[in-house]
Protein backbone atom coordinates (compact mmCIF):
# COMPACT_ATOMS: atom_id res chain seq x y z
CA UNK A 1 0.00 0.00 0.00
CA UNK A 2 2.50 2.75 1.02
CA UNK A 3 5.58 2.52 -1.73
CA UNK A 4 6.79 6.54 -0.65
CA UNK A 5 6.85 6.70 2.66
CA UNK A 6 9.52 7.35 4.77
CA UNK A 7 10.13 6.70 8.48
CA UNK A 8 10.15 9.68 11.33
CA UNK A 9 10.29 8.09 14.66
CA UNK A 10 9.95 5.37 17.05
CA UNK A 11 7.29 5.59 19.97
CA UNK A 12 7.74 2.57 22.42
CA UNK A 13 8.72 -0.09 20.03
CA UNK A 14 6.99 0.77 16.89
CA UNK A 15 8.46 2.71 13.94
CA UNK A 16 6.30 6.08 12.91
CA UNK A 17 5.79 6.11 9.21
CA UNK A 18 4.71 9.29 7.05
CA UNK A 19 3.53 8.88 3.54
CA UNK A 20 4.18 11.30 1.01
CA UNK A 21 0.19 11.37 0.00
CA UNK A 22 -0.09 13.65 4.10
CA UNK A 23 1.06 16.72 2.38
CA UNK A 24 -1.58 16.62 0.60
CA UNK A 25 -4.25 16.68 3.17
CA UNK A 26 -1.75 18.93 5.72
CA UNK A 27 -1.56 21.65 2.71
CA UNK A 28 -5.69 21.24 2.62
CA UNK A 29 -6.01 21.80 6.35
CA UNK A 30 -3.56 24.47 7.25
CA UNK A 31 -5.52 26.20 3.75
CA UNK A 32 -9.06 25.30 4.95
CA UNK A 33 -8.24 26.81 8.41
CA UNK A 34 -6.10 29.74 7.47
CA UNK A 35 -8.62 30.94 5.28
CA UNK A 36 -11.82 30.07 6.29
CA UNK A 37 -12.71 28.28 9.29
CA UNK A 38 -10.45 30.36 11.96
CA UNK A 39 -11.05 33.79 10.46
CA UNK A 40 -15.10 32.81 10.20
CA UNK A 41 -15.30 31.93 13.62
CA UNK A 42 -12.99 34.57 15.57
CA UNK A 43 -12.82 37.70 13.09
CA UNK A 44 -10.43 40.21 13.43
CA UNK A 45 -7.38 38.49 14.18
CA UNK A 46 -3.93 39.57 12.16
CA UNK A 47 -3.51 37.65 9.21
CA UNK A 48 -0.75 35.96 9.99
CA UNK A 49 -1.72 34.40 13.17
CA UNK A 50 -4.97 32.30 11.37
CA UNK A 51 -1.86 30.74 9.22
CA UNK A 52 -0.19 30.03 12.54
CA UNK A 53 -3.44 29.03 13.98
CA UNK A 54 -3.94 26.56 10.63
CA UNK A 55 -0.36 25.00 10.75
CA UNK A 56 -0.70 24.01 14.36
CA UNK A 57 -4.14 22.71 13.91
CA UNK A 58 -2.82 20.56 10.93
CA UNK A 59 -0.02 19.43 13.18
CA UNK A 60 -2.40 18.60 15.93
CA UNK A 61 -4.46 16.57 13.74
CA UNK A 62 -1.53 14.90 12.88
CA UNK A 63 -0.54 13.57 16.39
CA UNK A 64 -4.32 13.15 17.01
CA UNK A 65 -4.35 10.33 14.19
CA UNK A 66 -0.57 9.38 15.56
CA UNK A 67 -2.49 8.75 19.04
CA UNK A 68 -5.67 6.90 17.81
CA UNK A 69 -3.30 4.35 15.85
CA UNK A 70 -0.83 3.91 18.81
CA UNK A 71 -3.79 2.93 21.13
CA UNK A 72 -4.27 0.00 18.32
CA UNK A 73 -0.76 -1.03 18.28
CA UNK A 74 -0.59 -0.98 21.74
CA UNK A 75 -3.57 -3.28 22.90
CA UNK A 76 -2.68 -5.40 19.51
CA UNK A 77 1.00 -6.13 21.19
CA UNK A 78 -0.93 -6.54 24.33
CA UNK A 79 -2.61 -9.36 22.58
CA UNK A 80 0.45 -10.76 21.53
CA UNK A 81 0.18 -9.51 17.55
CA UNK A 82 3.26 -8.58 15.77
CA UNK A 83 3.10 -5.13 14.34
CA UNK A 84 4.88 -3.19 11.32
CA UNK A 85 4.40 0.00 12.42
CA UNK A 86 1.70 3.20 11.87
CA UNK A 87 1.85 4.71 8.40
CA UNK A 88 -0.39 8.06 7.99
CA UNK A 89 -1.00 8.82 4.94
CA UNK A 90 -3.45 11.20 2.87
CA UNK A 91 -7.08 9.17 4.35
CA UNK A 92 -5.63 9.09 7.79
CA UNK A 93 -3.70 6.55 9.40
CA UNK A 94 -3.16 2.95 9.95
CA UNK A 95 -1.36 0.67 12.41
CA UNK A 96 0.05 -2.24 10.19
CA UNK A 97 -0.92 -6.07 11.35
CA UNK A 98 1.44 -8.50 10.09
CA UNK A 99 -1.52 -11.04 10.12
CA UNK A 100 -4.79 -11.38 10.84
CA UNK A 101 -5.84 -11.49 14.71
CA UNK A 102 -6.07 -14.74 16.15
CA UNK A 103 -9.39 -14.25 17.69
CA UNK A 104 -12.57 -12.67 17.95
CA UNK A 105 -11.59 -11.16 21.45
CA UNK A 106 -8.04 -9.93 20.46
CA UNK A 107 -10.21 -8.36 17.04
CA UNK A 108 -12.63 -6.65 19.35
CA UNK A 109 -10.39 -4.82 21.64
CA UNK A 110 -7.78 -4.01 19.06
CA UNK A 111 -10.69 -2.46 17.58
CA UNK A 112 -12.54 -0.58 19.86
CA UNK A 113 -9.58 0.70 21.75
CA UNK A 114 -9.41 3.30 18.67
CA UNK A 115 -12.25 5.68 19.16
CA UNK A 116 -12.16 4.84 23.02
CA UNK A 117 -8.98 6.96 22.89
CA UNK A 118 -9.81 9.53 20.35
CA UNK A 119 -13.05 10.25 22.76
CA UNK A 120 -11.09 10.47 26.04
CA UNK A 121 -8.81 13.11 23.77
CA UNK A 122 -11.42 14.74 22.87
CA UNK A 123 -13.02 14.64 26.05
CA UNK A 124 -9.58 15.98 27.73
CA UNK A 125 -9.16 19.03 25.34
CA UNK A 126 -12.95 19.91 25.26
CA UNK A 127 -12.32 20.38 29.61
CA UNK A 128 -9.09 22.66 28.46
CA UNK A 129 -11.55 24.07 26.30
CA UNK A 130 -14.28 25.26 28.00
CA UNK A 131 -12.48 25.27 31.76
CA UNK A 132 -9.72 27.24 31.72
CA UNK A 133 -8.60 31.02 29.54
CA UNK A 134 -6.56 30.90 26.95
CA UNK A 135 -5.58 33.89 23.99
CA UNK A 136 -8.15 33.83 21.12
CA UNK A 137 -5.85 31.24 18.68
CA UNK A 138 -5.01 29.01 21.47
CA UNK A 139 -8.41 28.72 22.19
CA UNK A 140 -9.84 28.33 18.77
CA UNK A 141 -6.84 25.77 17.91
CA UNK A 142 -7.80 23.41 21.04
CA UNK A 143 -11.38 23.73 20.16
CA UNK A 144 -10.89 22.66 16.61
CA UNK A 145 -8.75 19.52 17.75
CA UNK A 146 -11.56 18.51 20.02
CA UNK A 147 -13.58 18.37 17.22
CA UNK A 148 -11.50 16.67 15.20
CA UNK A 149 -10.89 13.62 17.97
CA UNK A 150 -14.57 13.35 18.35
CA UNK A 151 -15.26 13.03 14.76
CA UNK A 152 -12.40 10.62 14.25
CA UNK A 153 -14.10 8.66 17.11
CA UNK A 154 -17.59 8.69 15.75
CA UNK A 155 -16.26 8.06 11.90
CA UNK A 156 -14.45 5.21 12.77
CA UNK A 157 -17.09 3.48 14.43
CA UNK A 158 -19.34 3.02 11.39
CA UNK A 159 -19.94 -0.46 11.12
CA UNK A 160 -18.04 -0.66 7.26
CA UNK A 161 -15.01 -2.60 7.11
CA UNK A 162 -11.86 -1.89 6.92
CA UNK A 163 -12.96 1.33 9.55
CA UNK A 164 -12.84 0.11 13.28
CA UNK A 165 -16.85 0.24 13.55
CA UNK A 166 -15.63 -2.84 10.92
CA UNK A 167 -13.91 -4.50 12.65
CA UNK A 168 -15.59 -4.66 15.89
CA UNK A 169 -19.07 -6.14 13.27
CA UNK A 170 -16.50 -8.67 12.76
CA UNK A 171 -15.54 -9.78 15.40
CA UNK A 172 -19.23 -10.13 16.62
CA UNK A 173 -19.45 -12.48 13.40
CA UNK A 174 -16.49 -14.12 14.41
CA UNK A 175 -18.17 -14.99 18.00
CA UNK A 176 -20.84 -15.72 16.94
CA UNK A 177 -20.24 -18.55 13.48
CA UNK A 178 -16.72 -18.99 14.53
CA UNK A 179 -15.80 -18.28 10.57
CA UNK A 180 -13.57 -15.62 10.16
CA UNK A 181 -13.43 -16.11 6.67
CA UNK A 182 -17.38 -15.65 6.55
CA UNK A 183 -17.45 -12.49 8.63
CA UNK A 184 -14.88 -11.27 6.85
CA UNK A 185 -16.84 -11.65 3.35
CA UNK A 186 -20.19 -10.10 4.98
CA UNK A 187 -18.11 -6.80 6.76
CA UNK A 188 -16.31 -6.01 3.26
CA UNK A 189 -19.91 -6.40 1.58
CA UNK A 190 -20.10 -3.18 4.76
CA UNK A 191 -17.19 -2.03 3.99
CA UNK A 192 -18.36 -1.20 -0.07
CA UNK A 193 -21.54 0.18 0.92
CA UNK A 194 -20.53 2.59 2.86
CA UNK A 195 -17.66 3.38 0.14
CA UNK A 196 -20.07 3.40 -2.42
CA UNK A 197 -22.82 6.14 -0.36
CA UNK A 198 -19.71 8.51 0.54
CA UNK A 199 -19.29 8.52 -3.52
CA UNK A 200 -22.36 9.38 -3.85
CA UNK A 201 -22.77 12.26 -1.33
CA UNK A 202 -19.45 13.46 -2.77
CA UNK A 203 -20.81 13.52 -6.04
CA UNK A 204 -23.90 15.53 -4.74
CA UNK A 205 -21.37 17.91 -2.99
CA UNK A 206 -19.66 18.54 -5.79
CA UNK A 207 -22.59 19.22 -8.04
CA UNK A 208 -24.06 21.83 -5.71
CA UNK A 209 -20.81 23.68 -5.30
CA UNK A 210 -19.00 21.97 -2.64
CA UNK A 211 -15.93 21.49 -5.20
CA UNK A 212 -13.36 20.30 -2.59
CA UNK A 213 -15.38 18.78 -0.09
CA UNK A 214 -16.83 16.85 -2.77
CA UNK A 215 -14.23 15.53 -4.20
CA UNK A 216 -12.63 14.40 -1.19
CA UNK A 217 -15.55 12.57 -0.26
CA UNK A 218 -16.07 10.95 -3.24
CA UNK A 219 -12.14 10.01 -3.61
CA UNK A 220 -12.40 8.98 0.31
CA UNK A 221 -15.42 6.24 -0.87
CA UNK A 222 -13.32 4.77 -3.48
CA UNK A 223 -10.58 4.24 -0.96
CA UNK A 224 -12.68 2.85 1.30
CA UNK A 225 -14.36 0.50 -1.69
CA UNK A 226 -11.43 -1.18 -2.52
CA UNK A 227 -9.84 -1.00 1.04
CA UNK A 228 -13.19 -3.25 1.77
CA UNK A 229 -12.59 -5.60 -0.92
CA UNK A 230 -8.51 -5.99 -1.08
CA UNK A 231 -8.96 -7.24 2.52
CA UNK A 232 -11.04 -10.13 1.73
CA UNK A 233 -8.84 -11.45 -0.94
CA UNK A 234 -5.78 -11.05 1.25
CA UNK A 235 -7.23 -13.51 3.97
CA UNK A 236 -8.53 -15.90 1.17
CA UNK A 237 -5.06 -15.64 -0.49
CA UNK A 238 -3.73 -15.80 3.11
CA UNK A 239 -6.08 -18.67 3.87
CA UNK A 240 -5.14 -20.28 0.71
CA UNK A 241 -1.25 -20.27 1.28
CA UNK A 242 -1.51 -20.80 4.96
CA UNK A 243 0.55 -24.36 5.95
CA UNK A 244 1.90 -24.33 2.55
CA UNK A 245 6.19 -24.61 2.48
CA UNK A 246 7.68 -22.66 0.10
CA UNK A 247 9.44 -25.43 -0.78
CA UNK A 248 6.51 -26.58 -2.96
CA UNK A 249 7.21 -23.67 -4.96
CA UNK A 250 10.15 -22.86 -5.40
CA UNK A 251 11.84 -23.37 -8.86
CA UNK A 252 15.28 -26.12 -7.44
CA UNK A 253 17.59 -25.37 -10.87
CA UNK A 254 17.60 -21.69 -10.61
CA UNK A 255 19.53 -19.37 -13.08
CA UNK A 256 22.92 -18.51 -11.09
CA UNK A 257 25.63 -16.10 -12.08
CA UNK A 258 29.21 -16.66 -11.43
CA UNK A 259 31.21 -14.57 -9.30
CA UNK A 260 34.01 -14.39 -12.22
CA UNK A 261 31.89 -13.30 -15.26
CA UNK A 262 31.90 -9.52 -16.00
CA UNK A 263 29.30 -7.35 -15.62
CA UNK A 264 29.36 -6.90 -19.81
CA UNK A 265 28.69 -10.73 -19.76
CA UNK A 266 25.96 -10.39 -17.22
CA UNK A 267 23.88 -8.19 -18.56
CA UNK A 268 24.15 -9.70 -22.24
CA UNK A 269 23.73 -13.15 -21.10
CA UNK A 270 21.71 -13.18 -18.11
CA UNK A 271 19.55 -9.98 -17.68
CA UNK A 272 18.53 -9.42 -21.88
CA UNK A 273 18.43 -13.39 -22.31
CA UNK A 274 15.89 -14.21 -18.86
CA UNK A 275 14.59 -10.69 -18.04
CA UNK A 276 14.52 -10.97 -14.27
CA UNK A 277 15.56 -8.29 -11.83
CA UNK A 278 17.50 -10.13 -9.26
CA UNK A 279 20.02 -13.19 -9.52
CA UNK A 280 21.99 -14.90 -7.10
CA UNK A 281 25.95 -14.96 -7.41
CA UNK A 282 26.88 -18.92 -6.56
CA UNK A 283 30.12 -20.42 -6.58
CA UNK A 284 30.21 -24.83 -6.21
CA UNK A 285 26.68 -24.53 -4.71
CA UNK A 286 27.17 -21.72 -1.90
CA UNK A 287 25.35 -18.63 -1.84
CA UNK A 288 27.83 -15.75 -2.25
CA UNK A 289 25.52 -12.86 -2.78
CA UNK A 290 23.24 -10.97 -4.82
CA UNK A 291 23.04 -9.04 -7.85
CA UNK A 292 20.23 -7.22 -9.35
CA UNK A 293 19.68 -4.04 -12.13
CA UNK A 294 20.41 -1.62 -9.21
CA UNK A 295 23.66 -2.23 -8.77
CA UNK A 296 24.09 -2.35 -12.69
CA UNK A 297 22.61 1.15 -13.21
CA UNK A 298 25.20 3.08 -10.97
CA UNK A 299 28.24 2.09 -13.26
CA UNK A 300 29.27 3.83 -16.30
CA UNK A 301 28.19 1.48 -19.44
CA UNK A 302 31.96 1.80 -20.31
CA UNK A 303 33.32 0.29 -17.61
CA UNK A 304 31.29 -3.01 -17.50
CA UNK A 305 34.00 -4.80 -19.06
CA UNK A 306 36.17 -3.99 -16.61
CA UNK A 307 34.20 -5.18 -13.41
CA UNK A 308 33.23 -8.78 -12.37
CA UNK A 309 30.18 -9.53 -10.73
CA UNK A 310 31.59 -10.21 -7.47
CA UNK A 311 32.80 -6.57 -7.93
CA UNK A 312 29.22 -4.89 -7.61
CA UNK A 313 27.07 -7.74 -5.83
CA UNK A 314 25.62 -7.09 -2.70
CA UNK A 315 25.55 -9.09 0.54
CA UNK A 316 21.54 -10.79 0.41
CA UNK A 317 19.32 -10.27 3.09
CA UNK A 318 16.23 -10.97 4.57
CA UNK A 319 14.45 -8.70 2.41
CA UNK A 320 15.18 -10.89 -0.81
CA UNK A 321 15.89 -14.49 0.75
CA UNK A 322 13.80 -17.26 2.73
CA UNK A 323 13.85 -20.32 3.95
CA UNK A 324 12.61 -23.65 2.42
CA UNK A 325 10.25 -24.63 4.82
CA UNK A 326 9.05 -21.12 5.57
CA UNK A 327 5.29 -20.94 5.34
CA UNK A 328 4.43 -19.51 1.51
CA UNK A 329 2.51 -16.62 3.48
CA UNK A 330 5.48 -15.57 4.95
CA UNK A 331 6.81 -15.45 1.51
CA UNK A 332 3.88 -13.16 -0.12
CA UNK A 333 4.08 -11.60 2.56
CA UNK A 334 7.69 -10.51 1.96
CA UNK A 335 7.43 -10.00 -1.21
CA UNK A 336 4.84 -7.71 -0.71
CA UNK A 337 6.87 -5.35 1.80
CA UNK A 338 9.90 -5.73 -0.51
CA UNK A 339 8.30 -5.40 -3.80
CA UNK A 340 9.97 -8.30 -5.37
CA UNK A 341 8.42 -10.45 -8.03
CA UNK A 342 11.21 -13.13 -6.56
CA UNK A 343 12.97 -14.42 -3.51
CA UNK A 344 16.07 -16.72 -3.43
CA UNK A 345 15.22 -19.79 -1.25
CA UNK A 346 17.80 -20.68 1.16
CA UNK A 347 18.44 -24.43 3.01
CA UNK A 348 20.94 -24.18 5.53
CA UNK A 349 24.30 -21.59 6.18
CA UNK A 350 24.61 -19.64 2.54
CA UNK A 351 23.14 -23.02 0.34
CA UNK A 352 20.59 -21.81 -2.92
CA UNK A 353 18.00 -24.32 -2.90
CA UNK A 354 16.16 -22.72 -5.40
CA UNK A 355 14.40 -19.49 -6.55
CA UNK A 356 10.67 -18.61 -5.37
CA UNK A 357 8.58 -16.57 -8.34
CA UNK A 358 5.50 -14.55 -7.46
CA UNK A 359 3.57 -15.68 -10.05
CA UNK A 360 4.04 -19.20 -9.02
CA UNK A 361 2.36 -18.37 -5.85
CA UNK A 362 -0.76 -16.17 -7.46
CA UNK A 363 -0.32 -19.70 -10.30
CA UNK A 364 -1.36 -21.80 -7.09
CA UNK A 365 -4.04 -19.12 -5.89
CA UNK A 366 -6.00 -18.77 -8.89
CA UNK A 367 -6.11 -22.18 -9.18
CA UNK A 368 -7.38 -23.43 -5.57
CA UNK A 369 -9.84 -20.06 -5.84
CA UNK A 370 -11.01 -21.47 -8.89
CA UNK A 371 -11.32 -25.38 -7.77
CA UNK A 372 -12.56 -24.75 -4.22
CA UNK A 373 -14.34 -20.91 -4.51
CA UNK A 374 -13.36 -17.98 -2.87
CA UNK A 375 -16.85 -17.58 -1.65
CA UNK A 376 -17.06 -20.85 1.27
Amino acid sequence: MFTRRFKLFRLFGFNIYLDLSWFIVAALVTWSLGVGVFPFYFPGLPRHNYWLMGVTGAIGQFFSIIFHEFAHSLVARMRGMQMRGITLFVFGGVAEMADEPPDAASEFWVAVVGPIASLLLAGALFGLHQFLEWPVPVFGVIGYLTWVNAMLALFNLAPAFPLDGGRILRAALWAWKKELRWATRFVSWTGVGFGLLLIAFGIVSFLTGNLIGGLWWAMLGLFLRQAAQMSYQQLVMRQALEGEPVRRFMHDNPVTVPPTASVQDFVDNYVYRHQYKLYPVVNNGQLLGCLGLNQIKVLPRTDWSNHTVAEVMSPCSEENTIKADADAVQALARMNRSRLSRLLVIDGPNHLAGVLALKDLLNFLSLKVELEGAGS
